[in-house]
């Protein structure tokens, strides 16, 4: 809307007529509208980001580097104390970082920062960013107690309880994991000074170190160094009966299978040579001038006497020849010739 408005005035200004195109009020509220348009494009640069390095385990009297991460290059940098107008320290003509070193913490060191800078292209000033927090390790403090309920061992899906305490110095309890950097979980203690953290039906997931600290109350980040420590292992459902020998079982199988392939290939390999074969030998007996396998005749040769005083003559079957296939010629029938004589009595 205050862009429209610049735009209408501007037009009206060009006109004869520019004095009775806009009062005074309005061509002030142009004005205005205009400027706070190009102050907010002014100001939309990406917000930067800053971490801490370390950015754990420090304790009263260590150094640290706090890294501000600029999108753009910037005319200055800026460190602040969060909620707090006065910067502590600038960094001029920066590319990409700027860093900022902090000696010898002190327990006014323990406070939230955050990072600030000045664009050269787009121009403007940037959002600060996200805040962090610089938690100092005050060993002055005494460590909290911790247990761990049942003990140690336990199977899975068990409801664990780990007890932790700090004999009345007030503040949130934590407790930490090995391996993780921060800490998992957090509660204020009861009157007694005591926190319970419960894991509901642990996992095998859920085994490891368990520690306590506690953060002591007041405007500055201090915490305590953290206590004993606690192994808790969740022991894995046991396998069903015959899972342990599942490996082995599919080694088997899987060689019982490949026997099995291979028998069914030399098997259909023999069966193919036979058949191949056996085609190849009916192809050479159907060749034209091939001779039959039957023979032509058939001949009985009987003895020339019996009791009946009979003379067999010689009986000789013959067959037809095979003719090709496709011939008219009609086979004739077998003939067969016997000659019979008989004597008289001696």
């Amino acid at each position: 809307m205050p862009l429209l408005l610049a735009i209408s005035f501007l037009r009206c200004s060009l006109t004869v007529t520019s004095c009775s195109c806009l009062t005074a009020p309005m061509a002030a509220a142009l004005i205005l509208g205009w400027w706070l348009v190009a102050a907010s494009w002014a100001q939309q640069l990406p917000r930067p980001s800053l971490s801490l390095h370390p950015n754990q385990g420090v304790s009263l009297g260590d150094n640290v580097t706090l890294r501000c991460h600029l999108p753009h290059p910037a005319a200055w940098v800026r460190l602040y104390q969060y909620q707090n107008a006065t910067y502590i320290e600038q960094k001029d003509n920066v590319q990409d970082m700027a860093e900022f070193s902090l000696a010898g913490i002190k327990q006014v060191d323990a406070v939230r920062y955050q990072c600030q800078y000045q664009g050269l292209e787009p121009a403007g000033t940037s959002e600060k960013s996200h805040p962090v927090e610089l938690l100092v390790t005050d060993h002055r403090y005494p460590p909290p107690g911790i247990s761990l309920i049942p003990r140690e061992y336990v199977k899975m899906e068990t409801n664990i309880t780990i007890q932790c305490w700090n004999q009345q110095y007030g503040g949130t309890i934590f407790l930490h994991k090995d391996g993780h950097s921060a800490p998992i979980q957090h509660q204020e203690p009861n009157g007694g000074g005591t926190a319970t953290f419960t894991l509901f039906g642990v996992t095998p997931a859920d085994s490891g170190t368990y520690r306590c600290s506690y953060r002591v109350g007041g405007s500055y980040l201090l915490s305590s160094p953290l206590g004993d420590n606690v192994t808790l292992e969740v022991i894995p459902r046991p396998a069903p009966p015959g899972d342990n020998v599942g490996p082995s079982r599919n080694l088997v199988a899987a060689v019982s299978g490949g026997c099995a392939a291979a028998i069914v290939i030399i098997i259909v390999l023999t069966v193919s040579f036979l058949l191949v074969a056996q085609r190849r030998r009916m192809q050479t007996d159907e060749r034209p001038g091939a001779t039959s396998r039957s023979p032509e005749a058939v001949q009985f040769q009987v003895s020339t006497g019996d009791s009946e005083g009979l003379t067999y003559a010689q009986l000789q079957a013959v067959t037809p020849s095979t003719h090709p296939r496709g011939s008219s010629t009609t086979p004739e029938p077998p003939i067969i010739y016997a000659e019979v004589g008989t004597r008289g009595p001696r």
